[in-house]
């Protein structure tokens, strides 16, 4: 099995082949390291826009650590390290010249634990990285709206956009990071177990908002729920780690990963025999 998810023509249902998809972002041979520990091993994948790519497999094979490498945030960690290309529109992001806050409002990330701004209002913290970025927008009123909208926020807060991020809801906050991320448009989003801490009805509205994301977007997302997985994807990569550093068993379409997977282990863990 090649250890690339297959984008340029994929096989449907009626045995007709779509049309070559345009990729949002793609890895090339990518390590990792904190100090002298090697966590990832040789992992390339490739990322088509306008979908979801879930990255699953056991804790502790490195799945969090590749996410943070795809927007440079691996790099705020003492000691750490890597080789090997990013590439993002067709530009790898770790290139010397590249600017990397740039890059993070091109390649935004919701975290596992919402983290809203607790001395910002609701419409302050979708805004705050407008702001933080200098970006000269016309109208905040419709920003605010529109993305609030497009993280299925907007009708529970529109009346009480002066409240605090931290009046919300586990669910709701999720939602806002959510909005605000997308305020600076990035085209892509990166969500490192966006439910792990939420209850099942957050989870669903979650779910529905990453469906509707990857519309317009690509969409990565870190989870180790394998019914989530297989809702939300388009594309699976399944990692894993012999107590070395973490490497890609195979990457592929959801469906086929979940039903015909080119390796054993794969089909184990997707069963949940292990893991």
């Amino acid at each position: 099995m090649s250890q690339t998810v297959q984008t340029s023509v994929m096989s449907m249902s009626d045995g007709q082949s779509e049309s070559p998809v345009v990729l949002g972002l793609e890895t090339r041979n990518i390590h990792a390291w904190f100090g002298k520990h090697h966590v990832l091993k040789d992992i390339s994948l490739k990322f088509p826009e306008k979908t979801v790519t879930g990255l699953i497999g056991p804790s502790g094979c490195g799945k969090s650590t590749f996410i943070r490498l795809l927007n440079r945030m691996h790099e705020f960690i003492p000691g750490a390290a890597m080789a090997g290309q990013v590439l993002h529109d067709g530009h790898d992001i770790y290139s010397p010249e590249v600017d990397a806050a740039a890059i993070r409002l091109k390649v935004g990330m919701v975290f596992q634990k919402p983290n809203p701004f607790p001395a910002m209002n609701i419409r302050e913290n979708v805004l705050s990285g407008i702001k933080l970025a200098h970006l000269k927008v016309a109208d905040h009123d419709s920003i605010v709206e529109r993305c609030l909208t497009r993280a299925g926020l907007w009708k529970e807060v529109k009346d009480r956009l002066t409240a605090t991020g931290g009046s919300l809801s586990g669910g709701q906050q999720q939602r806002l990071c959510i909005a605000r991320s997308l305020a600076v448009e990035p085209n892509v989003l990166l969500m490192d177990e966006p439910c792990s801490a939420l209850d099942p009805g957050s989870t669903l509205r979650i779910e529905e908002t990453i469906k509707e994301l990857a519309e317009k977007i690509a969409v990565v997302i870190v989870t180790h729920n394998m019914q989530q997985a297989a809702r939300v994807s388009d594309y699976c990569a399944f990692f894993l780690t012999d107590g070395g550093p973490g490497y890609l068993v195979e990457a592929d379409a959801t469906k086929k990963l979940f039903t015909n997977p080119g390796d054993t282990r794969t089909a184990d863990y997707v069963q949940g025999k292990f893991g």
